[in-house]
């Protein structure tokens, strides 16, 4: 399969990325090459829809609706697998894989639900599997986690993994608009899916957290394990509020490493609106943009910014990760140089997780009270009755009838106190809504 004229592709999927990825073989053929020393060829492209071949210039490759027969095909080396899922998608590479062809992917769901078999089939079979496509688009983290960064001893991953959110997120602090507006916006300029559960709910960001954890911390876990909360809840008054107290608010990913009362070694591993300094530089990443802070032992802090989603952004990684594998084919080295997860199979293994109720810091609240004399003193006595200061309070104007917000940021604080609090402030006749709480990430 790799031979004197180069090595074969084979591209499943002729969605957004795909034909990306068909772009950048063909447009940029001669560069690549030039770094290869032999060329990379498109030979093969399968999607069951066929009018998706139209307007694409697949460069004289075979089309057709017939993925098996792809990864069947002698001139296929490396396949591509574009096609998103848990379901066609996991069948498919398998048969890549049992056939002792390379697969290269930007299917983080699938990886962070079916990566560990995945990447055990892999090492049977002594192929490659790659996917630096799945987590940043364009962003080369995976590969500086893997190689560049391998000398360390990972501390913390923290990131903006969600480009749909981190543009709403930007427009409801620039506009002033609610949720749904920026919704409406985001769908329509086609940053958001009409479906846009699995951005705004956090989805999307649990499956790109688990890789990375994995990475930095050698922890065998999949995106069930990571505690998840979305944007959906937050209003123009968070937005408002996390301004006049200098702060900016983000979907985040964070993954952390923490000791144990008894000494042993625990991740935190959680996705979740963030208030975080406006002076630090991830609360500068406005608009689609994505951007992961990477703190290790020896390097010390690094940030990788970039593109984290598009056709072409993430057509770049997929391409880069044919070009890795189809170096080594070309050279005679076997599947697995490295490993995918940058720590070896027998290296990973289940990590005792923080439970959220012990995380200590500061938070926001956000309470919605009848404006009747009385119910701030109530507010406060619940939480002094768990131990929780109040460092500022801001009491906003209400509609007309209507009831008052009132928000608060703590001092730091065990978060199961602050349930706690919460539950007994919640069941207080003159509060009108559950109370909003957004976690404060200060060391950023």
């Amino acid at each position: 399969m790799a031979r004197a004229e180069g090595v074969g592709v084979g591209l499943v999927g002729l969605g957004t990325v795909g034909a990306g990825v068909a772009q950048v073989l063909r447009e940029n053929a001669a560069v690549i090459a030039a770094r290869l020393g032999f060329p990379l060829r498109l030979v093969r492209v399968a999607d069951l829809d066929a009018s998706r071949a139209r307007g694409v210039d697949l460069g004289g490759a075979r089309f057709d609706g017939d993925a098996d027969a792809l990864v069947d095909d002698p001139e296929v080396a490396i396949v591509i697998e574009l096609i998103g899922g848990t379901g066609a998608a996991r069948r498919l590479i398998h048969r890549a894989l049992e056939r002792g062809k390379h697969v290269v992917t930007a299917n983080k769901a699938l990886l962070a639900e079916h990566g560990r078999e995945i990447f055990d089939a892999a090492a049977k079979a002594g192929v490659d599997v790659a996917f630096e496509g799945s987590v940043g688009g364009g962003i080369p983290i995976l590969r500086s986690m893997r190689e560049g960064l391998a000398a360390n001893r990972i501390d913390r991953v923290v990131g903006i993994v969600n480009g749909t959110t981190n543009y709403m997120l930007s427009e409801m602090e620039a506009t002033g608009e609610p949720f749904a507006a920026v919704l409406a916006r985001a769908q329509a300029l086609g940053y958001a899916e009409a479906d846009p559960s699995f951005d705004v709910d956090g989805v999307d960001a649990a499956h790109k957290l688990t890789l990375l954890a994995a990475m930095a911390f050698g922890a065998d876990l999949t995106h069930r394990d990571v505690p998840t909360e979305g944007i959906r809840g937050l209003t123009p008054l968070d937005v408002a509020a996390a301004r006049e107290f200098g702060y900016r608010i983000k979907l985040l990913g964070i993954a952390k490493r923490r000791e144990g009362p008894g000494g042993e070694e625990r991740i935190e591993v959680r996705v979740h609106p963030t208030m975080i300094p406006a002076s630090s530089l991830l609360a500068k990443v406005d608009g689609a943009m994505n951007a992961i802070a990477v703190h290790g032992d020896a390097v010390g802090p690094t940030l990788f910014y970039g593109a984290g989603a598009g056709r072409l952004p993430t057509a770049s990684a997929v391409v880069g990760d044919a070009m890795e594998i189809a170096r080594a084919i070309q050279h005679g080295s076997p599947g697995g140089r490295v490993a995918p997860l940058s720590f070896l199979a027998e290296a990973l293994r289940p990590r005792p997780l923080v439970p959220l109720a012990e995380l200590h810091g500061r938070v926001y609240l956000a309470f919605s009270v009848e404006d009747r004399p009385g119910v701030l003193g109530e507010i406060t006595s619940a939480l002094g009755a768990h131990e929780i200061g109040i460092s500022s309070l801001l009491q906003h104007r209400a509609d007309e009838g209507g009831p008052v917000p009132v928000v608060v940021l703590t001092h730091p604080a065990p978060e199961g106190a602050v349930r706690r609090a919460l539950d007994r402030i919640d069941a207080l006749p003159r509060v009108a809504a559950p109370t909003r709480l957004i976690r404060i990430e200060e060391d950023l």
